[in-house]
């Protein structure tokens, strides 16, 4: 592996399958880690490190806020010290629905980035979300519907790997996703 850092971003809508994927990363090389974004509300806490308002403020104070987004009536946030602490730790992997947050990856932290499209069908995300017994299967097709328009209002976006998770198994996925990887660290290092 080369000195540069190197991580990985899974954009999608809901249900496209970046748990999943990323899980068998981990599986595959134990250099991969779901990145844990800030997140202050309530809900799920799984994947999320829970925080308060008074510590977004504080985060902002010291320019350390990266990325933050509201979706669900909560706000998730990329922060410096846990993004440089991932890096310390191995190759992190970041899930994102907003193509925004993938612009100020790339603009404001200083990494090698693979950018990963995971797509499924609006349909295939309403299934998916009522099969794992989400309750706010309504606010995930909303988070779906503004992921394709986020898609058709910015096209110019260049993806390093797009995958169909209904035609690609997450197994094939993730290993795509690491061989793509070691091409890129076996360029960082040529």
């Amino acid at each position: 592996m080369s000195s540069k850092k190197l991580g990985v971003i899974l954009y999608g809508p809901p249900a496209a399958g970046k748990d999943t994927v990323t899980r068998i990363l981990a599986e595959l090389h134990p250099r991969y880690g779901q990145f844990a974004r800030l997140k202050i509300g309530s809900g799920r806490s799984v994947g999320y490190r829970m925080g308060t308002p008074a510590q977004l403020r504080e985060l902002k104070a010291a320019g350390d806020v990266v990325y933050a987004n509201s979706r669900y009536g909560n706000t998730y946030v990329l922060d410096r010290p846990a993004l440089d602490a991932a890096f310390a730790a191995g190759v992190p992997v970041v899930h994102l629905g907003q193509l925004a947050g993938i612009r100020a990856l790339d603009d404001g932290y200083p990494a090698d980035w693979l950018v990963v499209l995971l797509w499924c069908p609006r349909e295939v995300t309403a299934q998916r979300s009522a099969g794992r017994g989400d309750s706010d299967t309504a606010a995930r097709l909303a988070a779906w519907d503004a992921t394709r328009e986020d898609l058709d209002v910015h096209p110019g976006t260049t993806w390093d790997l797009i995958v169909d998770t209904t035609a690609t198994s997450p197994q094939d996925a993730a290993r795509l996703v690491d061989q793509l990887l070691a091409q890129q660290a076996g360029a960082a290092t040529a």
